[in-house]
């Protein structure tokens, strides 16, 4: 019980007290002839804790039914309740506030952060992004354009990619060791450690493989 509870208690069985000359819980167990600590329940609002005996015997000395008696304390507690729920109620309903203001917020963030994402990124491949449109264009018009002039074109994708840390698993035509983690067999078969050529190169970022480098079995003939 809280501090409130306990005193309204208090206060109301001391009106009652003075209704019929009793000066203090002492003097009531005295007339009830019930142990001061019976006194001490009603005041906790444990009234109902008491034996109907006990009620009775401090109803008689009250001078009132043990109805009013039972009823002025248990109205007292109900409140209490009330009161309580109320306060958990409205706890419950700040929380949730509290939590959707949170939620907005992480929202809010989390566009921030990806508007700010996609502005770098596209500051990084502007360059591409503004002259490759019109290499296409020019690649249409004009078939025996030398593919050799579109690629530093792509030096800001490259940029971008060294700047998320995007490693290219080996590069295509290099003859490496075959391994199932990183490699994937497009056609044939291969051991662990066979020699494999790559065909599509693969990518990690850092230590996670993003793609498999796609590779094909390498042909020896015997002498």
């Amino acid at each position: 019980m809280n501090h409130y509870s306990y005193e309204t208690n208090k206060q109301l069985l001391q009106d009652l007290m003075r209704q019929v000359n009793i000066s203090d819980i002492d003097e009531l167990s005295s007339v009830a002839q019930v142990a001061r600590l019976q006194l001490i329940r009603i005041q906790r609002g444990l009234i109902l804790n008491l034996s109907v005996g006990a009620i009775a015997k401090i109803a008689r000395a009250l001078n009132i039914s043990i109805d009013s008696l039972v009823e002025t304390f248990v109205e007292q507690s109900t409140a209490k309740i009330k009161h309580e729920e109320h306060k958990a109620d409205d706890a419950l309903a700040s929380c949730q506030q509290e939590y959707q203001k949170l939620q907005h917020e992480m929202l809010v963030q989390q566009e921030f952060l990806e508007a700010e994402f996609q502005k770098a990124s596209l500051e990084t491949i502007e360059s591409w992004l503004l002259q490759w449109p019109t290499a296409v264009a020019a690649v249409c018009r004009n078939p025996q354009l030398p593919a050799a002039r579109l690629l530093p074109l792509l030096q800001p994708l490259e940029q971008l990619l060294k700047h998320w840390n995007v490693q290219a698993i080996a590069a295509v035509g290099d003859k490496i060791a075959y391994d199932p983690q990183y490699h994937q067999l497009i056609k044939g078969t291969a051991q662990l450690g066979d020699l494999v050529q790559v065909r599509y190169v693969g990518y990690k970022q850092d230590q996670k493989l993003l793609y498999k480098a796609k590779v094909s079995p390498v042909e020896t003939s015997n002498p």
